[in-house]
Formats: C-alpha cells, sequence, structure tokens
C-alpha cells in the first residue's frame, strides 16, 4: 500500500501525469480500467484475489488502448515474463527513481514498450526457455514469421535485441521513419500488440537464441 500510495504521489506531482485511480486486488484493477479508461495502468504482480498476470490479461483482451507496466520487486522475476506474454508492454522495479518511473510511464503511454537492454533483454532471455512448454506463442504460431520480409525480419530480430528505433536505424543505416514503417508493419502481420510482445515472439520463434 505504500508503495502505491508513494508511485501516486510521486506521478502527481509532475505537471503531465494525472493519476485517475487506485485499486488494492486485480479485481478493482480491472473494474477501474473498464470506468476510468486510463492510458496506463502500473501493475503489482501479486495482489490478492486476481494476480496481476490475469488481470493484464483480462485488461488487455479489452483492447480499450489502456497499456499495462508491471511493477516487480526483483528483475528476473518469473512472473515478469508471464507477464510481457499476458501483453504487458513491460516492468519496472519498485525500487525505481521517479525518474525512472516517469520516464517509463511516459514511454508506455507514447506507445512504444519498455525494453531497456540492460533489462529487459535479460529477462526475456532468461525465461524464454519458459516458451518451450507452451505450444501456443504470443500472437500468431512462430510459422508466421515466414510472412515478413527480410528487412522486416531483421528489425524483429534487433527489437528483441532490445534496441530502440534510432538505433536499428543507425545499424541498418536507413531512417528511423523507415524502421517505425517496418516495426508497424511486423506487429501488424504476426498479430503482436508492441515491441513487448514482438520480441518474446521472436525468442519463442527461435529467431533469436537466449544466451
Amino acid at each position: 500500500m505504500m508503495v502505491r500510495e508513494g508511485f501516486s504521489v510521486l506521478l502527481n506531482a509532475m505537471p503531465d501525469f494525472e493519476v485517475v485511480g487506485e485499486a488494492v486486488n486485480g479485481v478493482e484493477a480491472i473494474a477501474k480500467v473498464r470506468e476510468l479508461r486510463p492510458d496506463v495502468v502500473l501493475m503489482d504482480i501479486r495482489m490478492p484475489e486476481l494476480n496481476g498476470i490475469e488481470a493484464t490479461r483480462e485488461i488487455v483482451a479489452a483492447d480499450a488502448g489502456t497499456k499495462v507496466l508491471v511493477l516487480t520487486t526483483f528483475d528476473l522475476d518469473e512472473y515478469v515474463y508471464q507477464a510481457l506474454r499476458a501483453g504487458a508492454s513491460g516492468f519496472l522495479l519498485k525500487d525505481a527513481s521517479a525518474r525512472e518511473l516517469a520516464d517509463g510511464v511516459r514511454v508506455v503511454a507514447s506507445g512504444e514498450a519498455l525494453l531497456a537492454p540492460t533489462v529487459t533483454r535479460r529477462l526475456i532471455t532468461e525465461f524464454a526457455k519458459l516458451a518451450e512448454n507452451s505450444p501456443v506463442p504470443v500472437g500468431r504460431q512462430p510459422g508466421a514469421y515466414g510472412e515478413l520480409t527480410e528487412r522486416e525480419t531483421e528489425v524483429l530480430v534487433l527489437i528483441a535485441q532490445g534496441l530502440s528505433n534510432v538505433e536499428i536505424a543507425e545499424r541498418l543505416v536507413v531512417a528511423e521513419s523507415t524502421v517505425k514503417t517496418h516495426v508497424s508493419r511486423v506487429l501488424v502481420k504476426l498479430g503482436l500488440r508492441d515491441r513487448t510482445q514482438a520480441a518474446v515472439f521472436a525468442y519463442e520463434a527461435r529467431l533469436v537464441t537466449p544466451g
């Protein structure tokens, strides 16, 4: 509770944020999202009545445009990987600084995914092996990546490696706008919600090898 209230105070103190609601469990979180339609939800994984993974899955399935940013105590929390597969747009540690919290919310709200190379790539690499026991990946079947062009596949791999659009543009020596177009086409062709799901898909489709 103290963590939730602390985040609320931090964000409300910033001119470009408005905290429209709080929830004490997953069931209430879903109800609040339906009522208030926030741009971003800060979701705790471990909650009573309904955990953050199931709550995230329901919120994303409702397709109301609300993005979910998962909060966790440890950056290698096994449940975070499951939350990403459920449709979360990224995650933050509960001990994130005020600046990291605000920046994370802004990134997700803008339609990007929180894919910091030093954190999320490590997490996906660590837990991509869990996908071996799951026959159905995020979005469509792994074979669907055959629908991508060679360049789109290349962009997908770079997304999975944690590169931003700017970094991908530099790597491929193309304009950032061109990269944005490729990313959009990748998401549409694979039926994915955002870059985080694209990264998870790439690992599950074995386009990128964990390690």
